[in-house]
């Protein structure tokens, strides 16, 4: 037998995870409008509001994500990864050549297009990745939510400090990051994800989640030392590049496991105990389609009912279809809950860059890559944390939404107060807060409403990126600037101080509270369902732990 690693193998499922944490690590392109709209700004002569529109049109890229949610159901995940990544390709090369100046700035409606295709790219990736991740490890969603969600916030740190240690932060060489890594990356994962059968046994869940763990650890390093280089000042050239490498090895880590894992398979099969694994691969198997097999019996049983039996309504915990979903309040409380957390914090993100011009700081990339990084605090530790009190006391995900955004609107007072440092706690508070909205309701709505149309909710959550963008950023912040600002030689126009955007952020302190209540709400609404989920895994643990007696 020779050393190769199968798709369908302990090891070539971590594989596929790995290149899929990768996909993610690459992914959150949409988070790094900063670091360039100021460069499009000044080339195309736009005011506040028409740059804001740009962002606009770059997350309404986001509500094309529709399309993949319904394309999972239907084509395999290497289609729709190479539709991503071609569209991202496509989009994002595009801007690089008129920022580079290569050709002559478009229409402005032309480039509205362009930034929308880069911004629609990411929807098909996160689809195909969330979708299967979460199908292939179903029994620990909120550390696969919050690893895969994790590295999408530190993917804009990544990609900004990249750019700083290689590039000196030139905003053309930055877009062609953004066109060519996310391809090159796709196509790894291309090859290795694919949906695979989920654990069984107890025994593979704490193997799992003992992975998760090595993972987590790698993860946190990654931001560590990525926050180090931010906060260190400036760097030569050598350091800078020394620095691009260890951070490339920090990235490619974490394929240990499934090498560990490949290795280990191939030493056990050449043991003396061949026998044995050979036995036990023929017997599991076999176990496996004996339950297909039932399963198939019960589903004709069930089909052949409905002709009979009008299908009865589910309830929250149980499958639901698109129509039965939509038609749930908790699911509605569950989208104008996240609209409240991610609109907002997307309309700081989109608009760092002048915020942080507005009070004086001439260089905000260090704002971009402190809520990227905290992001990513948000968004691992959640995900984990959320689990652990569902199998400890079944408390519900939703609980968490609320407490991040109480700290939310707290971080939004501190930047309308504008206070001396303000806006580097500002930063780092709106990047956990918007980690953990993301991490947590990733699979609460999986947890409600079922894996079995999970791409396309997904994808109808996601539709509060484009419409939070809309209102917060393209309407609020652009109109509330623009009232503000005055106007420049070149036929923009700029403004200074800390009034320019004092009522964006009290409003949006505003929206965070209502947010608060929705999520307070959905908990109570949902408790039933995870101490449903938690008498389960209590209930199997006990089980398991008497059966090895």
């Amino acid at each position: 037998m020779g050393f190769r690693i199968s798709p369908t193998t302990p090891a070539g499922k971590w594989l596929g995870f790995v290149t899929a944490v990768w996909v993610q690590a690459i992914s959150g392109n949409n988070y790094t409008f900063s670091n360039y709209s100021d460069a499009l700004k000044s080339l195309m002569a736009l005011t506040q509001l028409q740059l804001n529109n740009l962002s606009v049109a770059k997350d309404v890229g986001k509500a094309f994500g529709l399309l993949a949610g319904l394309a999972s159901d239907h084509l395999p995940v290497p289609v729709i990864l190479l539709i991503g990544s071609i569209e991202g390709f496509v989009g994002y090369g595009v801007q690089w050549l008129v920022v580079s100046r290569r050709i002559q700035p478009l229409p402005y409606w032309a480039m509205c297009i362009f930034l929308c295709m880069g911004g629609n790219s990411t929807t098909w990736m996160n689809t195909a990745i969330l979708v299967t991740c979460i199908r292939n490890f179903r029994k620990n969603r909120g550390p696969v939510s919050g690893i895969l969600k994790g590295y999408v916030g530190l993917s804009t740190a990544i990609f900004t400090d990249l750019c700083s240690a290689l590039f000196s932060d030139d905003p053309a060489k930055f877009l062609l990051m953004l066109a060519i890594i996310p391809f090159v990356i796709c196509l790894a994962a291309i090859i290795f994800l694919r949906e695979i059968p989920p654990s069984y046994t107890s025994a593979e869940e704490n193997e799992e989640t003992r992975y998760f763990g090595v993972i987590n650890v790698i993860a946190v390093i990654i931001a560590i030392y990525l926050l180090a280089f931010d906060v260190s000042g400036t760097h030569g050239r050598l350091f800078s590049q020394v620095f691009a490498v260890i951070l490339l090895i920090l990235l490619a880590s974490p394929l240990s496991i499934p090498i560990y894992l490949a290795i280990n398979n191939f030493i056990i099969s050449n043991s003396e105990s061949k026998t044995l694994d050979i036995e036990r691969d023929v017997i599991e198997p076999l176990l496996v389609q004996e339950n297909v097999a039932e399963v198939e019996k019960v589903t004709v049983e069930v089909k052949a009912e409905a002709t009979m039996v009008k299908r009865k309504r589910p309830v929250i915990g149980e499958e639901h279809t698109i129509v039965e979903a939509l038609r749930t309040v908790d699911f509605w409380i569950l989208f104008v809950s996240f609209l409240c957390g991610v609109g907002t914090g997307l309309a700081v993100m989109n608009n760092m860059g002048q915020i942080g011009l507005a009070l004086g700081y001439t260089d905000v990339s260090m704002f971009v890559s402190l809520t990227s990084i905290w992001g990513f605090f948000g968004r691992i530790l959640s995900g984990s944390v959320s689990e652990y009190f569902i199998k400890r006391a079944g408390t519900p995900r939703p609980v968490w939404n609320a407490a991040s955004q109480v700290l939310m609107a707290v971080g939004y007072i501190l930047m309308a107060m504008a206070m001396p440092g303000s806006l580097y706690i500002g930063s780092i508070v709106v990047g956990i807060c918007y980690g953990v909205r993301l991490a947590v309701t990733v699979p609460t709505a999986s947890e409600l409403f079922g894996l079995k149309y999970y791409g396309l909710i997904y994808n109808i959550l996601i539709l509060n990126l484009p419409l939070g963008s809309f209102l917060f950023s393209g309407l609020l912040a652009g109109f509330l600037y623009d009232a503000q600002a005055t106007r420049t030689a070149g036929g923009g126009n700029t403004c200074i101080g800390a009034h320019c955007y004092r009522i964006v952020f009290v409003v949006m302190a505003i929206a965070c509270i209502i947010g608060v209540g929705l999520d307070i709400l959905l908990a109570i609404r949902t408790k039933r369902i995870y101490s449903k989920i938690y008498a389960s895994k209590k209930s199997k643990k006990t089980s398991s732990a008497s059966g090895s007696q």
